[in-house]
């Protein structure tokens, strides 16, 4: 399955609801999978982004939707890009 790098920079907004709910992040994920995609790995970074999001969708139609459901809340930005592995990357250049 497709697999993309999905960025996210919290809005005062955004900070105030982890901080008071922590938890919302797991239920985000959740929400992410209901509209068919996976979150298969995410860290909390420090710096430009505040988390780093490893995503299986089936297609770019299906992260597009995540992105844009994410997004219109207005408690982050996002930034999103496809990722190819790197046994990928080699096999196709062999």
């Amino acid at each position: 399955m497709p697999i993309y790098i999905m960025m996210s920079s919290l809005t005062p907004e955004g900070v105030q609801t982890v901080k008071n709910n922590p938890d919302r992040i797991y239920e985000v994920n959740e929400e992410i999978q209901a509209l068919g995609a996976k979150v298969v790995a995410q860290w909390a970074t420090l710096g430009e982004f505040d988390f780093v999001n490893v995503i299986e969708a089936p297609d770019e139609k299906t992260m597009a939707r995540v992105s844009i459901e994410l997004g219109s809340r207005g408690t982050a930005s996002y930034r999103t890009m496809p990722a190819i592995s790197i046994e990928d990357l080699i096999s196709s250049m062999q």
